[in-house]
């Protein structure tokens, strides 16, 4: 008799000391009531007792005997339900047989295993129960055991007719409490498993820094845990409603999913600071999410929002005939809350990732992320053997438009500066304020004709940007590998050539001449001298980690 199933929430270890306790009170009171009450259980009671004090010794040294073999814990709880089951019955024998008041003691004893053990122990242990009594009751009837006098519970019926009778309502104690364990059981398991799924979920969010990836943790989630047919997160920072994440969507709406608007019903889950359920979508009244969704039906809407505000929902597509279950709407609105508060921390964490890349003024790239930048580009560069160019633009006479018009007017041109450079370049070339009025763009893949002309763009376009008096500026191009041999050497040859502009009368651009091949060797050795301690320090570091030999003797 197994009374454990595979998941069970409660240990075995606890169940079996909860019996042991039933076993012990039910014990005391069989010895009180032969005590204070003899004459309830018949007078054949006498024998009852040292098979009483025989389960006591048997019950006490399963206890022990579980402490020392924790690992048989499972057949130390069967095998005393079982022992429980004999004793019971011989007693109910030796109490008067079918109107022995042993037989109640059967019933809770019966309930009680269904209850803690499982379905299906309680279902065996009434059969078990009813080869008992059936085999003492022929027993009884053939001989071979003595018959005992009736107890107080009599009456007109025959003891074949009370036997019958005692079977079924074991059978229907068996069977109501075996049912109400396993909805128990089944309502047990859903809930840790639900818990499981949002500790698994919140495991899953600390390992990811990025909003969109904290919202297609959240949409796996609902979808694996739940099984919705489609679904979508919609949200952002400031509480529009973009679509960060999809499930179930066709390829073109996922990729291209057309421009955000509001939603009514997202609009109201705020509102109410809980979850809508919605029939069906109404294109004119949602277009934004029948658009992404359409003949979408029983819809769970559910919002995101964190300290007081709005950033967006949870929508999945129910899809099912029944509705959905409140426990897995409470588990989705549990998942939801753990999930806005990621997205809000990622989003704080991308604005200051994005503060500390920037310039404060020019809202453009500062000093140290063109110089990670340049570095990175360049070793990519290497490895593709193409070409990298550098422009560097700085604005002529700066210094008398500050001292003329004030610092006002000289940080609203490098305000506009910035964005004439940033409209000018491509979307993989990077514009940054490299210090005070100089600006630096580098150019992937450019060699030195295109990036001349490039250049010219560029400060034509810094001229024609809107400033209190017209301004010009000077610009000086450098190019990897034809002008320098690494970061530094390009961001001096293009320096040289920016200044070679201003010596020249300014409002002009100039190709570098290339830095002098001194200074070029300089740049190849230390490379190669870089890139040997990188490799030396990777090899100590592997060396390191990796496990000692050991040591055979023979």
């Amino acid at each position: 008799m197994s009374p454990i199933v595979p998941g069970d929430s409660v240990p075995v270890a606890e169940r079996f000391r909860i019996t042991q306790w039933l076993r012990l009170v039910t014990i005391g009171l069989v010895l009180v009531g032969e005590v204070l009450a003899p004459e309830s259980l018949g007078p054949d009671r006498a024998e009852l007792v040292p098979w009483t004090l025989a389960l006591c010794v048997v019950a006490l040294a399963a206890e022990g005997l579980s402490m020392l073999l924790p690992t048989r814990m499972v057949l130390f709880f069967g095998g005393m339900l079982m022992v429980d089951s004999v004793w019971l019955a011989w007693g109910a024998h030796l109490t008067g047989g079918t109107t022995s008041p042993l037989r109640y003691v059967m019933l809770l004893h019966l309930g009680a295993a269904a209850l803690l053990a499982s379905r299906g122990t309680g279902i065996k242990l009434a059969l078990w129960y009813s080869l008992l009594l059936v085999m003492l009751h022929d027993a009884v009837s053939r001989g071979v055991i003595p018959e005992t006098a009736p107890g107080t519970l009599t009456g007109t019926a025959s003891p074949d007719q009370r036997l019958a009778i005692f079977i079924v309502m074991l059978w229907l104690v068996a069977i109501s409490t075996s049912t109400l364990s396993a909805i128990n059981e089944r309502e047990l398991r859903r809930r840790r498993g639900d818990l499981e799924a949002l500790t698994n979920l919140a495991e899953q969010i600390e390992r990811t820094d990025d909003s969109p990836s904290v919202a297609r943790t959240l949409l796996d989630a609902a979808v694996s845990t739940f099984g919705f047919s489609r679904g979508v997160v919609l949200a952002s920072a400031e509480g529009q409603l973009p679509l960060l994440a999809s499930f179930g969507l066709d390829e073109e709406t996922a990729r291209r999913p057309g421009r955000p608007g509001p939603s009514s019903v997202v609009a109201k889950a705020h509102d109410q600071k809980g979850t809508v359920l919605v029939h069906g979508l109404n294109v004119e009244t949602e277009p934004w999410l029948a658009c992404l969704l359409p003949g979408a039906l029983r819809l769970v809407v559910v919002p995101l929002s964190a300290e007081g505000r709005s950033l967006g929902a949870l929508v999945v597509e129910h899809g099912g005939r029944s509705r959905i279950e409140p426990r897995v709407v409470s588990a989705l609105e549990r998942s939801a809350s753990y999930a806005a508060l990621a997205l809000r921390n990622a989003w704080l964490l991308e604005q200051v990732r994005r503060l500390a890349a920037t310039d404060g003024l020019t809202k453009i790239a500062n000093r140290r992320t063109f110089e990670a930048t340049l570095e990175r580009e360049i070793a990519r560069a290497t490895r593709s053997a193409e070409h990298l160019s550098l422009v560097m633009v700085d604005i002529d006479h700066f210094k008398a438009l500050n001292d003329s018009h004030g610092h006002q007017a000289g940080d609203e041109v490098l305000r506009n500066v910035a964005a004439a450079l940033s409209c000018e370049c491509r979307d993989f070339d990077t514009p940054a304020r490299y210090g005070g009025e100089e600006f630096a763009v580098i150019l992937p893949g450019c060699g030195p004709d295109e990036a001349y002309e490039i250049a010219e763009r560029l400060r034509l376009s810094v001229s024609a940007a809107p400033a209190s008096v017209p301004i010009t500026a000077s610009a000086g191009v450098a190019t990897y590998p034809s002008h320098a041999g690494d970061a530094d050497t390009l961001v001096r040859a293009a320096d040289e050539a920016l200044y070679a502009s201003k010596h020249a009368g300014r409002d002009r651009t100039t190709v570098s001449m290339g830095v002098p091949p001194e200074a070029q060797v300089d740049a190849l050795l230390r490379r190669a001298v870089i890139q040997r301690l990188g490799k030396a320090m990777s090899t100590e570091s592997e060396d390191a980690l990796a496990p000692s030999p050991r040591r055979v003797d023979n």
